[in-house]
């Protein structure tokens, strides 16, 4: 925790001509002597950070003052850097984006490419930039400690209007949640951000609640909410199947492609094969066929 404080404190005066003890100890949810302790260490340490007192005071660095060439490898930087962007194409945050150009001209290679070798977009397709605002909304309430008021549609396609404290963005299978306390349930929630359909700052803050990694529902599907299936896939699916399976979970013997997965049988599990057409034949087991063939059915009779 003090090293994470001590970076962040670095790379928050780097980024920035001043900064005051009050702002910085509650950005890292400390006192501000703790903040001055930190600065202290950090001095100690040979960066050039002064302290101005009166109404236009604060503490800062030097300008002239660079990240020691030990501190990171050249490869480390640019990774860095590469990291950075990626997630500066998700939040658009013009402070991640300052710090990633600084590591730049620090780390990188003689000519860097403007992207870098990793993009990262998990808005949906033709998006555009409507997800990206959704996140920095919810990190810039997660920072500040601001209460949301969310218009929320749950997977049984219930909608809800929820007043939530947010404390942490979670990536999960390319998918964002937001881990929050729901005052509505008294208790912590993860909320999908593809269903929220709006989200507003309500002026009030909060104290941050206290959790554990354990705390966090990742295992999203437990044991009883799976299904082992096997499919037989046509050519024509298969590069929609690879994407949906996995390429390592397809088997191809004799021209035929096949694939034995276990899955999550969380309701969307039947849509899902359907959207494949008749690329893609469940083999077993029986009950999930039937199950296929069934929705198969009333989905015809609709257009009878």
């Amino acid at each position: 925790m003090k090293t994470r404080i001590l970076v962040g404190i670095l790379f928050t005066l780097l980024e920035r001509k001043r900064v005051s003890a009050g702002e910085l100890a509650q950005k890292y949810d400390c006192s501000e002597r703790s903040i001055f302790r930190y600065i202290d260490e950090l001095t100690c340490s040979g960066i050039p950070i002064d302290v101005a007192r009166g109404a236009n005071g604060g503490i800062f660095i030097s300008d002239a003052f660079k990240l020691p060439r030990g501190l990171l490898t050249r490869e480390e930087g640019a990774r860095l850097s590469e990291a950075l962007k990626a997630m500066c194409e998700q939040f658009r945050d013009p402070a991640l984006l300052s710090a990633a150009e600084k590591l730049e001209l620090q780390y990188g290679e003689e000519q860097p490419t403007t992207l870098g070798n990793i993009l990262v977009d998990s808005g949906s397709w033709g998006d555009t930039h409507n997800f990206s605002d959704k996140l920095a909304l919810l990190e810039g309430a997660i920072t500040a400690r601001e209460e949301l008021y969310i218009d929320y549609v749950d997977r049984e396609g219930e909608r809800s209007h929820r007043r939530i404290y947010p404390h942490l963005l979670v990536l999960k299978q390319n998918i964002w949640y937001v881990f929050a306390w729901c005052t509505m349930r008294g208790k912590f929630r993860l909320f999908k951000l593809g269903r929220i359909r709006s989200a507003v700052r309500t002026g009030k803050t909060f104290e941050r609640i206290p959790f554990a990694r354990e705390d966090i529902p990742l295992g999203f599907w437990p044991a009883e909410s799976t299904v082992l299936a096997r499919f037989e896939i046509s050519p024509e699916a298969l590069p929609f199947a690879q994407d949906w399976l996995g390429v390592e979970n397809i088997v191809t013997a004799n021209g035929v492609h096949t694939a034995e997965v276990t899955l999550p049988d969380d309701g969307s599990l039947v849509g899902k094969i359907l959207s494949l057409g008749a690329g893609v034949k469940v083999l077993s087991p029986e009950s999930l066929q039937e199950r296929v063939k069934a929705e198969a059915k009333r989905l015809a009779e609709q257009y009878e």
